[in-house]
């Protein structure tokens, strides 16, 4: 799955440009150091925008496309912001089988976004994930540690509820 960079402008603090900077000077003397600067930035800021991302590279001298090359290859690293509430739903085989592409093509309707965004308000955030090891209750999904199971799309709009939508 390839990964969707935000289309939200990006919203950074002095305080998180700062404490990015004085993580990138404890570290630009060791590019190898790269990962766990961007996984420091991703804490700051929740995720690694283009324009974190420019500063990483910029600080660690390193190439941008270095940057964004990690960025898009590993799957701890997102592009685009996470909301108050991230609503995770499982498509591994028991729930997909179960109807959760139906839970997912709902959740998209209703909150106006698509899986890896995040609606303009930073509320929800949609995700896509793999099992979560909740079989047994398929289709499932989560919404931040709340699990939600045995699931059909009539049930979207009371859990979106209990979340102020």
């Amino acid at each position: 799955m390839q990964k969707k960079i935000s289309k939200l402008p990006f919203k950074g603090t002095p305080e998180q440009a700062a404490a990015l900077q004085k993580v990138i000077d404890a570290n630009k003397h060791d590019s190898s150091r790269l990962m766990g600067v961007m996984h420091e930035a991703q804490n700051i800021y929740g995720y690694l925008p283009i324009e974190v991302q420019q500063v990483i590279a910029d600080g660690m001298g390193v190439p941008l496309e270095k940057v964004y090359g990690v960025a898009t290859f590993y799957a701890q690293f997102s592009l685009s912001p996470k909301g108050e509430y991230n609503i995770s739903v499982c498509l591994g085989t028991a729930c997909y089988v179960k109807g959760s592409g139906d839970l997912m093509d709902k959740l998209k309707e209703l909150l106006g976004i698509d899986a890896e965004e995040c609606t303009a308000d930073g509320r929800f955030s949609l995700t896509a994930c793999r099992c979560i090891g909740a079989c047994g209750l398929a289709p499932v999904l989560t919404v931040n540690d709340d699990v939600y199971g045995r699931l059909t799309t009539d049930d979207i709009p009371g859990i979106l509820a209990k979340y102020g939508k």
